[in-house]
């Protein structure tokens, strides 16, 4: 039977990032998008609650194991105190985790330190592409065999801290048999260059890079997991669940925001909540979010147990991406003039919700 009680160790993991999204985050998050710049001290807090060395396995070096269930609670409390913050936070993850999963001894050996320390870890994926239609299954960043070698042409968009990162793990075809792998690129190799920061709608405190591989040229132990290499599903479902997760504790926060607004304001002698328009509004909020939460969950307990999620990750992620629309907007609408004022977080989560539908491969759990 399926168990909806945190653990002891989670419910205060639960707590611990609740506090420091609610206080720390919050805080910085309005400033930071305006600025577009990443509030460099609360991302450090955040790096030392050590949530990626905790999913780390005690025998590759780590503090713990890592957990799908876990990190959707913790992605979820990261997002509901700002979304551009909390992927700046885990970004490293996107790379940490497939080598937890995939990489061979050596890899592992050689890699996994790097996020154990004290200082954030400079290191991220190139996963999206520069695309009207992006396809995950037919990524246009391709692959050959050079002998001994690998060499990888194509360009990435949405590629986070891409600037300052020293690894990339880039996600390429295979030009001949249309397989998907991970390949382990540090930022200073010839061919790969940083074309412009994107310049979005939304995260704005969260640099994103356009990359470019012009004839990148790899040696075999450059690919991830060695021959065998990696399972692109269980990667994507990971992500899926993630992002789901994530859109969770947006939608979250604008109800939160805006059941609390209409409980205090006044109009015709009552506070707004108890006009039936809103109350239904904030019901409906409340239920999608809720049901989505659960399909999350699902998805993460299903690949905890090592089975295939990848159905239950790409229904939680569909599901997500309408529900967190709706949801802002809902919130934006409630506050009424106030909602369309960027000194109020409203506006900013609906910017940052819409994006959800193109954030494929932005998080990891």
């Amino acid at each position: 039977m399926v168990s909806f009680t945190p653990t002891e160790d989670q419910q205060l993991l639960i707590d611990t990032i609740r506090r420091f999204a609610t206080n720390d985050m919050r805080n910085v998050a309005h400033d930071a998008d305006e600025t577009s710049e990443p509030p460099v001290d609360v991302v450090h807090t955040g790096w030392q609650l050590g949530l990626i060395p905790t999913a780390i396995p005690e025998e590759l070096g780590g503090f713990g194991e890592m957990s799908a269930v876990t990190g959707v609670l913790a992605a979820e409390e990261m997002a509901f105190g700002d979304l551009a913050i909390a992927m700046h936070i885990l970004t490293p993850a996107l790379f940490a985790y497939p080598v937890v999963l995939y990489g061979t001894a050596k890899q592992r050996e050689q890699l996994l330190p790097l996020f154990l320390e004290e200082d954030f870890a400079p290191a991220t994926a190139a996963f999206l592409e520069p695309a009207v239609l992006f396809d995950p299954n037919e990524l246009k960043t391709t692959f050959t065999a050079d002998g001994d070698s690998f060499v990888i042409n194509g360009v990435k968009g949405f590629v986070p801290l891409a600037e300052e990162a020293k690894y990339i793990l880039v996600y390429a075809r295979d030009a001949e048999s249309g397989r998907t792998e991970a390949f382990i690129v540090e930022r200073e190799t010839e061919g790969l260059s940083i074309v412009a920061r994107e310049k979005l709608m939304g995260l704005n405190a969260l640099p994103n890079y356009r990359v470019k591989f012009d004839n990148v040229k790899l040696p075999a132990s450059a690919k991830l997991g060695g021959p065998v290499g990696i399972d692109y599903e269980v990667l994507t479902a990971r992500s899926r669940t993630a992002l789901a997760a994530m859109a969770v504790g947006v939608a979250r926060a604008s109800y939160e925001y805006a059941r609390d607004y209409a409980k205090q304001r006044v109009q015709f002698g009552k506070p707004i909540a108890q006009n039936q328009s809103i109350a239904f509004m904030l019901a409906e909020m409340a239920i999608e979010i809720d049901a989505v939460r659960l399909m999350v969950w699902e998805a993460a307990w299903k690949l905890d147990k090592g089975e295939d999620a990848s159905k239950e990750a790409y229904l939680a992620k569909t599901y997500a991406d309408e529900m967190v629309l709706q949801v802002t907007d809902n919130g934006v609408q409630i506050l009424g003039g106030y909602g369309f004022i960027r000194e109020y977080p409203a506006e900013r989560w609906l910017r940052n919700g819409r994006g959800f539908a193109n954030f494929e491969g932005l998080a990891m759990v």
